[in-house]
C-alpha cells in the first residue's frame, strides 16, 4: 500500500496515542477514540456548495458594511455619520495610529482577504484540482488559513457598536445605520461559515 494512502486511511489520538483508521462518517456524526473517548474528527455539517454560498453571501455584506454609515449621531440638531473607514481615519488623525492600523486590519482588511482566500479554495476544490498551479495555490491559502482566522476580529467591532450607543445615549440620540445592519450580517455569516470550514478536511482534497 503505497505510503500517501495509508497516511490519509489513519489517525492518532492526540490523548492517548492510539492509532485508529479512518473511516466515512455521516454528516453531523463525529468520532470518538475507543480507548479514552476523546474526540477525533468528525464531518463537516456544511457541504463546499454550502460554503460557498454562505461565503458569497458574506462577500455581499462585505461591501456596504464598509461604505455605509455604521453609527448616526444627532447632538444639538448636527446630524453625523461614520463608516468603519472614517473611525479609523478619526483615530489616525488623533495620533492613535496603531489602533487605527489595528482596527483596519482587524475589521476590512483580514476579513476580506479570508473570505476571498477561502472562496478561492472552494472554487480550486469544485473546478481546478487537476492543475498543478491551482493546487499550489490552494496549498498556500491552506497554510495562511489560520493566520487570516486570527486576525480577523469582527466580533470585537460589533461589540464597539454597541459599546459606543451605550456611552454616547446621555449626551446624544445613537441611532445604527444601515451599515450597521450589513456589518452585523457580515458578522454572522462569517461566524457559521468558520464553523463549516474544517481546514483538515480541506487539506484532504489535496491528498486525495
Amino acid at each position: 500500500m503505497p505510503s500517501d494512502t495509508l497516511d490519509n486511511s489513519v489517525t492518532l489520538c492526540p490523548s492517548c496515542d492510539l492509532v485508529i483508521r479512518k473511516r466515512a462518517l455521516p454528516t453531523g456524526v463525529r468520532a470518538i477514540c475507543p480507548r479514552c473517548h476523546t474526540q477525533l474528527y468528525d464531518t463537516p455539517y456544511c457541504s463546499v456548495n454550502g460554503m460557498l454560498a454562505l461565503c458569497m453571501t458574506a462577500i455581499i455584506f462585505f461591501f456596504p458594511a464598509n461604505l455605509f454609515p455604521v453609527l448616526e449621531l444627532e447632538f444639538l440638531g448636527s446630524m453625523r455619520t461614520t463608516t468603519v473607514f472614517e473611525g479609523a481615519a478619526a483615530v489616525y488623525q488623533q495620533g492613535y495610529w496603531v489602533v487605527a492600523i489595528a482596527v483596519m486590519t482587524a475589521a476590512v482588511i483580514a476579513p476580506g482577504i479570508l473570505l476571498t482566500s477561502i472562496l478561492v479554495q472552494i472554487l480550486i476544490i469544485k473546478y481546478g484540482l487537476q492543475s498543478a498551479l491551482l493546487r499550489s495555490i490552494l496549498k498556500q491559502a491552506l497554510k495562511l488559513q489560520g493566520l487570516l482566522t486570527q486576525l480577523t476580529m469582527l466580533e470585537i467591532y460589533v461589540i464597539s457598536f454597541l459599546v459606543a450607543a451605550f456611552n454616547l445615549a446621555d449626551f446624544a440620540t445613537v441611532s445604527f445605520g444601515f451599515g450597521t445592519f450589513c456589518f452585523t450580517m457580515l458578522f454572522v455569516m462569517h461566524l457559521f461559515l468558520l464553523r463549516e470550514y474544517d481546514l483538515e478536511h480541506m487539506w484532504s482534497f489535496l491528498e486525495r
